[in-house]
């Protein structure tokens, strides 16, 4: 699978600023910590759920609103803050800092609300396909102990 193009990191001058909430949705199944990732109905390319923080909103809330979403994911519990990740927006006219968050879940079938047609899909943490933007990969591939010894312990 493809990854987003390099310019996606570089930040631009004179670019408008966005801050952005989203999250790593993981469950137990069996023996296997397995973690949620979203596509586009019919695309080869893996994501988080994430997206804009609207105004008075408190960024795990954010994260939670996005997953609910874009995942359909709505009995979350929030084990904390991952980090940080800052690129160009998909439609390159935004800098967008956003932070993700760990929740666990035990829904097994997300059904979005948002009007794109994204699809949900479970992997194991032990084999993982690479996630399109590769700041979210580098994420969950930096936290992937941290991931499974949270969720064998809920």
């Amino acid at each position: 699978m493809a990854q987003a193009p390099d310019w996606y990191y570089t930040k631009p001058l004179n670019v408008k600023h966005r801050t952005g909430a989203g999250g790593i949705v993981a469950r137990r199944d069996g023996e296997r910590v397995v973690i949620a990732l979203i596509r586009d109905r019919g695309d080869h390319e893996y994501v988080l759920p994430k997206g804009g923080v609207e105004y008075g909103e408190s960024l795990e809330r954010a994260a939670a609103r996005e997953i609910e979403e874009e995942a359909g994911f709505r009995k979350l519990t929030c084990l904390g803050e991952l980090g940080v990740g800052e690129r160009l927006g998909g439609k390159k006219n935004v800098w967008q800092k956003t932070h993700y968050f760990l929740f666990v879940t035990d829904e097994v079938d997300g059904k979005p609300t948002d009007r794109r047609d994204w699809e949900v899909h479970w992997h194991d943490l032990d084999r993982l396909p690479t996630i399109y933007w590769p700041e979210q990969d580098k994420l969950v591939r930096d936290n992937l102990k941290k991931i499974a010894s949270a969720v064998r312990a809920q």
